[in-house]
C-alpha cells in the first residue's frame, strides 16, 4: 500500500532509474545540475551528501540532495549544512513538492541540531529566488560559484522557518 502524500526515499538500485529520470523544465536547466551529477557528487562526498528521491503515490516527482557539516570555506573556519540540489520534475511543479522538500531538509537539519539552513541559487528570470524567499531564506551577502547564498534561521521557533512561513500563509 502506498503512503498518502509525498515521501523521501533513499536512492537505491531499485529507484535509481526513476531518480535519473527526474528532469526540470528546459528553461530551468541553467539553474540546477541534473540528478546524475548530484549522484556522482554524493558518491565522492558520502559523509556530507544526503540524496533523496521525492515520490508521491509511488511516482517520482523530484530529487533533492542536502549537505551536512561541510567545510564551507575549505579552511576549517566555518561548517554549514543545507540544500545542495532541488530538482522538481517539469510536470510536477507548482504542486507543493518543492516546499515539501525544503521542509523535509529543515526537519532533518533540526534533528541533527543544526540552527542555520543554507541554500544557493542562480539568478535569473527562471531562477528559484522567489521560491526560496517565500520560504523565509534571505541572502547573506555571499556568492559561491556565481550563485547567491541565502540562509534560513532554524532556531527562530520550534516549528522552524519554512514551517512557520507556511502556517502564516
Amino acid at each position: 500500500m502506498t503512503t498518502p502524500g509525498p515521501q523521501l526515499e533513499e536512492i537505491t538500485p531499485r529507484n535509481l532509474a526513476a531518480a535519473l529520470g527526474v528532469r526540470v523544465r528546459p528553461d530551468q536547466e541553467f539553474a540546477v545540475s541534473p540528478v546524475v551529477k548530484s549522484l556522482a557528487e554524493a558518491y565522492v562526498h558520502p559523509d556530507a551528501a544526503w540524496p533523496r528521491l521525492i515520490v508521491d503515490a509511488g511516482r517520482p516527482v523530484g530529487f533533492l540532495m542536502a549537505f551536512f557539516d561541510i567545510d564551507w570555506f575549505e579552511d576549517g573556519s566555518v561548517r554549514r549544512s543545507g540544500l545542495w540540489r532541488l530538482n522538481i520534475a517539469a510536470g510536477e511543479q507548482g504542486r507543493g513538492y518543492g516546499r515539501f522538500a525544503v521542509e523535509s531538509v529543515a526537519a532533518e537539519l533540526r534533528r541533527r541540531g543544526t540552527k542555520e539552513f543554507y541554500v544557493s541559487w542562480h539568478l535569473g528570470p527562471a531562477g528559484p529566488e522567489p521560491f526560496y524567499r517565500k520560504l523565509g531564506f534571505w541572502p547573506n551577502g555571499e556568492t559561491v560559484e556565481g550563485e547567491r547564498v541565502a540562509v534560513l534561521d532554524l532556531s527562530a521557533d520550534a516549528d522552524g522557518g519554512a514551517e512557520g512561513e507556511r502556517k502564516g500563509n
